[in-house]
């Protein structure tokens, strides 16, 4: 079957693209509005897109009001953020955290999770998730005619826990990703696990 994204509307290329295009990793964005509510989002239109400087990107859309969310309102306000990743076992918190709320709550009210310091953070980071990075923003693009920001921003510092990362032998560090079990999503309202992890050496 091929589909012709000309003659189908840009909810259906919406569908088409998050049911094929997976698994994608999920940014589970805390950030603060000016009068410091704090907003927690997850985004699955997310992904590195540089090392030096270390960039990541995640695309935020609008609210049904047509207001964009707090992720990027929040972001573009104040420069700073912090992006988890989340393990399977948080997936009902990260769906719940997707519950459009108004500027002055926070869904952190509504759910049962930790916030602790982020050391040398203005921010803090989920306590309950095994990697978080704490982040400026670099730079902002309007794209479409939806229209969705994306937020390219630069990670200052990230948190590991200490139980899924060590040093290999080449003194790079190494991180189990069986033990972050990374939250994934995939189409309409389904989500994986990592499941398996195998090694398949690249041509030298």
């Amino acid at each position: 079957m091929i589909i012709d994204f000309s003659s189908i509307s840009p909810n259906a290329i919406y569908h088409t693209l998050t049911q094929t295009l997976i698994p994608r990793p999920i940014a589970w964005v805390l950030s603060k509005n000016p009068q410091g509510v704090l907003n927690l989002a997850p985004f699955s239109y997310f992904t590195a897109v540089s090392s030096n400087p270390p960039i990541l990107m995640y695309a935020v859309g609008q609210k049904p009001t047509g207001e964009y969310k707090d992720s990027a309102v929040n972001v573009e306000a104040t420069d700073e953020l912090v992006i988890h990743i989340a393990s399977s076992d948080l997936a009902d918190e990260v769906t719940q955290s997707a519950t459009t709320l108004p500027n002055d709550s926070s869904e952190l009210d509504l759910l049962d999770l930790d916030l602790v310091d982020f050391d040398g953070f203005s921010l803090g980071r989920i306590k309950q998730c095994k990697v978080a990075y704490a982040c400026k923003l670099h730079k902002v693009i309007d794209m479409g005619e939806l229209p969705m920001k994306l937020m390219f921003v630069e990670v200052l510092k990230a948190y590991v826990a200490d139980d899924i990362i060590e040093a290999d032998n080449k003194g790079r560090h190494k991180i189990d990703a069986l033990g972050l079990d990374p939250l994934a999503r995939l189409g309409a309202a389904e989500y994986a696990d990592l499941g398996d992890v195998f090694k398949i050496s690249r041509p030298k």
